[in-house]
Order: C-alpha cells, then structure tokens, then sequence
C-alpha cells in the first residue's frame, strides 16, 4: 500500500524544480516565494494526510495538537504585532497610516479569531459564511505574506554582483530639509562599503545618488546623498545624481534611463535598506534595469512594520489577480460556510 504522502512529496518536487529553474532565470520575482511557499505547503498537507495511518487516539491527539498550535501561533502574533505598533507609533509618530500597519493587522488577527469563535458557537448561517469567506481570504494573505517575507530574508542573503558599473543609492527623505537620516545613512554606508571593495580590485564603479525634491525639503535628496558621500571621500566624478524621482519606480525608471545613456549594456547594484531590498528587486526587474539589490541593516523594532508596508505594496502592484483570487475564496469559503 503507498503512502498517502508521496503524491505531496512528489508535487513538492517538481514545485521545487520549477522554483529553481526561474530562480536561476531572475532572482527577482515574487513568484519564486510563491514557489516555494507552495512547495512547503504541500508538504506540510501530505504530513497532515498521513496522520490517517497512525492509530485513531493518536490522530486524533496530533490534529488537536495542530490546531492549538494555530490558534497560539495567531494570538502570539497579534500580540507581538500589537505590541509593535505601539513601539513605532511612539518612536515614529502616530499620525501616519504606515506607523499604525502592524497595530491594525494584530486587531484584524483578534477580530477574525473572535469571528471563527462567535460562528463556532452559534447557529446562525450568515454569521457562519461570513466567517468561513473572512477565513480563505485570511489564509490566502498570510500565505502570500508568509512567502514574501520569507524569500525577502532568503534574497537579502544572496551575495551581490562584485563588478558591476554603477553602485545606485535610492533616497529616503531628509531631516529638516536638508540633512541625510540614519535609515538614509545606512543605505550610503553600504553604497560606499560596495564602492571600496571594487574599487580596491582597480575599477570603481560610480555611485549614482537617486532622489528628487519633496514638498517640504530645501534640496532634492540625491544632492544630499552626494554631498554625505564626497564627505567620505568619495571623488566627484565617480557621484551621479538623478534628481527627479519622488518613489521607488521613478527612481529606478530614470536611473536605469541615465546609466543606460551613458554605459549602454550597464550592470548595476540597487542599494536600499533590507526590508526594501526584495521589492526594490521586483521593481527594478519590471523597469528593465539590469541590477540586483543590496539591503543595509534597519532598526530592528521598525523591520516588521517596514516589511508589512513593503508587502502591501507589493500586493497592490497586482491588484488583479489579487482581487478575483480573494473574490473567489469568499464566495467559496461563504457558500461552504453557509452550509455548515
């Protein structure tokens, strides 16, 4: 009798096969996390299936022990997202919607589990196919976070190109108008860190500052960057500024523009900080510029909230798919639901 866990094993596998074959055409898209959250998730599920040929009590005793297991998974996390958001209200200010994502996603953690436990107990057919369309759509998005943060780490590891022709910096906002900020300064210390290292094999790359002139800012923020750089020594004809950009697509877009006027067939690496490394990747792979990212250290109490923004971002930059697929998984998870 075969094993009800070789049909998982073998669909991991050849997920696993298909992961590899397009990491190794480009790193840079979300899809390869997909690829092998899908992957993990299949085995997982055969792992579940094969309880069957275990005796009944102990079945029974591992799949309670599974679904405790989620429910303190999902309380730990809301309290820990809880507890974060406070951290960076406090440090950052409350008054912005990014300040606030992890405080709001740890309150939408506790309101779908009091949802499940309200449908739980009562018998009432609306409540209960709300609840199993708030659950799909819910597993969907973890899902799809889980293997964004995880290829994230998994990218940000990944070693950066040693020769390249342009080291690009993207900016981050200035303090008080004019003044590089610590998050800011990272970026350009590993810029300048990347910089030495070719340099020192004879070959300096240049060092292409890109940010352009907010609202409330005295300076457009490459000239800033430039200027923090030549501070350290960095010769000025090895600085470049794009001056334009007010986001990350901009940013790569006319920087990838100006390299490729001057360098046709340039190699780059896109410097920013680690939780943006993975998008910038995405982004940059969708502009056509020919360059993988580099993350510099963050924080660590404004990593999660950071790496939720990015994530979001990232689900917006196909709205989509994203919008027929959760569709489609409420309906089904409420037609399933009603008919509990």
């Amino acid at each position: 009798m075969s094993s009800p866990f070789a049909p998982y094993c073998l669909g991991a596998a050849l997920v696993l096969l298909l992961f590899l074959r397009r990491f190794r055409g480009d790193r840079r898209r979300f899809g390869n996390g997909v690829l092998l959250g899908l992957g993990t998730v299949l085995l997982l599920a055969g792992a579940i299936v094969e309880l069957d040929r275990f005796p009944r009590p102990l079945a029974r005793a591992a799949t309670a022990g599974i679904l405790v297991g989620a429910v303190l998974t999902a309380l730990v996390t809301a309290g820990f997202l809880l507890a974060n958001g406070i951290r960076v209200a406090r440090r950052e200010g409350g008054g912005r919607p990014a300040t606030l994502l992890t405080g709001a996603a740890g309150l939408a953690i506790l309101g779908l589990l009091g949802l499940l436990t309200a449908a739980a107990r009562f018998e009432n057919g609306v409540l209960r196919a709300i609840a199993g369309g708030a659950l799909l759509v819910a597993g969907y998005l973890s899902f799809l976070c889980a293997c964004f943060v995880g290829y994230a780490l998994l990218y940000q590891r990944l070693p950066a190109r040693r020769r390249v022709d342009f080291v690009v910096v993207l900016g981050a906002g200035l303090v008080d108008g004019s003044t590089v900020p610590p998050l800011l300064a990272s970026r350009l210390d590993r810029a300048l860190s990347l910089y030495r290292r070719q340099a020192a094999d004879g070959r300096a790359p240049v060092l292409l500052a890109s940010g352009g002139k907010g609202s409330d800012e005295q300076v457009p923020e490459a000239e800033a960057m430039a200027e923090y750089l030549a501070a350290r020594g960095v010769p000025r004809d090895h600085l470049l500024q794009e001056r334009d950009s007010v986001n990350t697509t901009e940013n790569l877009r006319f920087s990838g523009e100006l390299m490729e006027r001057l360098r046709p067939g340039y190699r780059c690496v896109i410097v920013t900080n680690d939780f943006h490394a993975l998008r910038a990747a995405i982004t940059a792979r969708r502009a056509g510029v020919r360059g993988e990212a580099a993350g510099s250290p963050t924080a660590a109490y404004y990593w999660p909230s950071a790496t939720l923004r990015e994530f979001v971002a990232v689900l917006t930059a196909y709205p989509v798919t994203n919008l027929v697929a959760c569709a489609l998984l409420a309906a089904a998870g409420a037609r399933a639901g009603g008919q509990g």
